[in-house]
């Protein structure tokens, strides 16, 4: 017999087979209205959920499926999962640290490069019969100073390749300072900010972290200042960074993340200050294997009676 389980999040190419091949009869649910209709004929059969932090599962939706015992969170946040509720019911939760981590600091140096050297509106220029370089005369990004809101693996991560490789000066904040850091501490992000040419923030999700970067932090980052968000949209005011990149009171900002995704502000999209992408800082061939290999693992230890991997902390 095969072991139901609900997606919340569509499979790349060949994961649906790696899947079914493991013993599991896959049902999506990947946009809201289909997480709200679900049939109940298939809501009483499913084991396990396959989500991401930013969708996870509330203790109503659990409640919707009585035969569930596993909940695996694709990459390392589960801000979204009512953990406290899973642990009530005796559901396990799974996430994966260090799957992605990679592919996010890279994506995050990318971002800043682009918003820096202002790639994207070049590249529209060019595209546009356009070839006049005496209007340009962008910055540069080596030797500038980084504030890292948020230095855990990833944040470290995009702190070692801008100290090596652009010879930036690394400042960060945590609620703590981290033992034997190489980098500056500082007690607030406003004062981070005040400090940083670009503000990266790779803080986690969650009810802790809701609007820390908000008008007074974008104020203290400055006319020439970037911010960086490959974090989760609810960690930034979205209204007041619209109106610090329209009044150009910071230089730019580049997110990958926006509050309310998949839906983005009008606002936002019309401002030339702004490079966006849609949530992808976390994807690549390599990290999309190291996630749902480690979801499978966690899967397949959990059904065969094992530990899981990687519980999330209770």
């Amino acid at each position: 017999m095969t072991i139901a389980l609900l997606s919340h999040v569509p499979l790349d190419a060949g994961y649906p087979e790696r899947f079914e091949a493991a013993g599991f009869t896959l049902h999506f649910a990947t946009t809201p209205a289909q997480r709200e209709t679900l049939d109940p004929h298939i809501a009483q059969q499913i084991r396990a959920v396959l989500t991401i932090g930013s969708i996870g599962l509330s203790d109503a939706q659990m409640a919707a499926l009585p035969q569930l015992s596993i909940i695996c969170a694709q990459g390392v946040g589960y801000e979204h999962i009512d953990v406290a509720a899973a642990n009530a019911r005796g559901i396990h939760v799974t996430h994966g640290p260090g799957t992605n981590n990679a592919s996010v600091a890279d994506h995050t140096l990318a971002l800043m490069l682009a918003i820096t050297r202002r790639i994207p509106q070049f590249d529209a220029a060019v595209r546009g019969g356009e070839w006049n370089k005496s209007r340009w005369n962008v910055p540069g990004m080596a030797g500038k100073k980084l504030g890292v809101v948020g230095l855990g693996n990833i944040g470290a991560l995009i702190a070692r390749r801008a100290a090596a490789g652009f010879d930036m000066a690394v400042g960060y904040h945590n609620r703590t300072p981290v033992e034997d850091s190489p980098y500056s501490y500082f007690s607030s992000v406003r004062e981070l900010a005040g400090w940083a040419d670009y503000l990266v923030v790779a803080t986690p999700g969650g009810k802790n972290t809701v609007r820390l970067v908000n008008a007074d932090v974008l104020h203290a980052l400055g006319a020439e200042g970037f911010l960086i968000n490959i974090a989760r949209g609810s960690v930034v005011d979205t209204a007041a960074l619209i109106a610090s990149l329209k009044h150009h009171h910071i230089a730019g900002a580049a997110l990958d993340v926006v509050e309310g995704e998949p839906q983005v502000p009008p606002e936002l999209l019309r401002l030339d200050n702004l490079v966006i992408t849609p949530h992808v800082a976390g994807r690549s061939p390599e990290s999309v294997e190291n996630m749902l290999s480690l979801v499978l693992a966690n899967l397949n230890a959990h059904f065969a009676g094992k530990p899981v991997l990687t519980a999330v902390p209770e």
